[in-house]
């Protein structure tokens, strides 16, 4: 885009911010809505989708202190099956798996392992402060890449609403403009006509 279009467009846009005997009040207002939701959204945005990201990332970082690596048992066999590439055992399976907590107490519970392991055989398995299988703590970078996606979606979806918003003065101030011709109409269109 040249230096000369963006001065025109420029031009264009700040025209409803002089003083005109064209200028009516609904282009003033326009005006404003279109400045006011670009700082909404830049400003709020940002610190909406930055909120969220530490918000959600606070939590996910402190996994690792609250769930624990545990060796179980497998309770039955697991039997490898081909996957579409052919290759048997690449898989991840939920089976039986019998492990002790710290207490001494002996549970049961099922958890993803590898396919292709026999009963008896020793798997690691993730519990909670209180002995309960859990799911795999997340790594730093994965907890870090979950927020900032968050982050970016919360964001996203707040410049949605934000310009949704302004869509909707928009209309109405289009509304009001076609109201306003018709007035206006309705009183030179019949001297212009010659029918007065």
């Amino acid at each position: 885009m040249s230096a000369r279009a963006i001065r025109r467009g420029l031009r264009r846009w700040l025209w409803r911010w002089r003083r005109n005997p064209l200028r009516r009040r609904t282009d003033v207002i326009e005006a404003w809505t279109v400045l006011l939701t670009a700082v909404i959204m830049v400003v709020g945005g940002a610190a909406l989708g930055a909120t969220t990201a530490v918000t959600v990332q606070e939590p996910l970082m402190e996994q690792h202190e609250h769930r624990h690596q545990t060796q179980a048992e497998l309770v039955k066999d697991v039997p490898a099956r081909p996957t579409e590439l052919g290759d048997p055992g690449v898989n991840r399976v939920h089976a039986t798996v019998r492990w002790t907590t710290p207490d001494g107490a002996t549970h049961t519970g099922k958890a993803r392992v590898e396919e292709g392991r026999k009963a008896g055989a020793r798997v690691t398995v993730w519990t909670d402060a209180r002995g309960e299988l859990t799911s795999t703590p997340l790594s730093p970078e994965q907890a870090t890449t979950r927020a900032a996606v968050l982050g970016a979606m919360a964001a996203t979806g707040f410049g949605c609403v934000t310009l949704i918003a302004r869509h909707l003065v928009q209309r109405r101030l289009e509304r009001d403009r076609n109201e306003q011709w018709e007035c206006a109409w309705a009183e030179i269109g019949p001297k212009w006509s010659g029918r007065v």
